[in-house]
């Protein structure tokens, strides 16, 4: 890597959106919020500061998340936003255009990935290229994958679950679903609407699931205290929750997770089946820290699944790894020069 080139690697989330450069890291890791000022149409905050403003902002102010599921739902802002990040990233080395990598989800159509190459060009890269979000979390989760075996990743973050059987550094069969950790936020609200008569937020829904969530029902159940509206009087109050409420809250919308990784499993070649079997189920993202989600794959599925090692960061890191060896996974990018 010379003095010329800028390398980025970008894990654009639904949720987050993390840039990763070679030698130094995961540099950002912010939400993927936009503001936007009616009156004048322009974007007054990114990432942490936008975030900021959600379900708080006056009328001619709104907060937006220009991802949805995975694909870019508004191009104008996702490009602002991706000029935000990169230029955040490079800090004073603001003259060299960088050499982008974007992840796209894997049942991106060929529009969607067109949009996301047209987005970080137009963001100020010299190059664009754009590898999908398993065939990434798979190298970030230091999987050999350019080796003739197979190995079942499984990437559940906020918008998708991806899950793909990779061997010889390509795709062999996958399936991805939009659900992801913001469905299950979205099933904590509604159960809580629907059996506590209480209205809550996004972000408190999201709390609620990392404080004390669980894919499966446990003994000694945690508790935590939720302030909301109530729907009936429409004052505030404070009820506690515990864990197997999650559980049962939560439970539709795995099941739709367990769906897609027992369709991949049943079309997957029967030699890289035994490989799997051998090898495990690889969970990556924020969603594979949801408590004993891990066992319940293993429960769903009969195979052994384990955690990668900083599972919100698979992607991250192997867009960095994949950027510093072009050459080696050049079967796995799509690009533009």
């Amino acid at each position: 890597m010379g003095l010329f080139t800028k390398k980025i690697g970008i894990d654009l989330g639904t949720v987050n959106t993390l840039v990763f450069i070679p030698g130094q890291g995961i540099v950002l890791n912010e939400p993927t919020v936009v503001a936007i000022s009616l009156d004048t149409n322009s974007v007054l905050a990114v990432g942490v500061d936008a975030q900021a403003m959600i379900g708080r902002t006056p009328e001619n102010i709104i907060a937006k998340r220009p991802m949805r599921e995975g694909v870019i739902a508004d191009y104008k802002i996702t490009e602002a936003m991706l000029k935000y990040f990169i230029q955040k990233s490079l800090g004073k080395l603001q003259l060299i255009k960088p050499d982008v990598l974007v992840t796209v989800p894997s049942g991106s159509s060929s529009t969607e990935k067109r949009a996301v190459i047209d987005a970080i060009i137009n963001a100020g890269a010299r190059a664009a290229y754009i590898v999908k979000e398993p065939v990434l979390a798979a190298i970030g989760a230091n999987v050999p994958i350019n080796y003739p075996s197979g190995n079942l990743i499984m990437s559940v973050g906020g918008g998708t679950t991806e899950v793909a059987v990779i061997s010889l550094g390509g795709i062999v069969t996958a399936s991805s679903k939009r659900v992801g950790g913001n469905k299950l936020d979205q099933a904590i609200i509604d159960y809580l609407k629907r059996r506590h008569n209480m209205a809550i937020g996004e972000r408190t829904a999201e709390r609620i699931k990392i404080e004390i969530g669980s894919a499966l029902p446990i003994k000694e159940e945690l508790h935590v205290s939720v302030r909301g509206r109530d729907i009936v009087t429409g004052l505030p109050r404070n009820i506690i929750i515990g864990t197997n409420e999650i559980v049962e809250a939560i439970s539709v919308r795995l099941k739709e997770i367990i769906q897609v990784v027992k369709l991949v499993l049943s079309q997957t070649p029967p030699e890289l089946s035994a490989d799997i079997l051998d090898k495990g189920i690889i969970l990556s993202g924020g969603t594979a820290l949801l408590r004993n989600f891990d066992e319940l794959i293993v429960k769903a599925t009969g195979v052994p699944a384990y955690v990668a090692e900083e599972p919100l960061f698979c992607v991250a890191k192997g867009a960095g790894l994949v950027l510093d060896n072009l050459e080696l996974y050049k079967r796995s990018i799509m690009a533009r020069r």
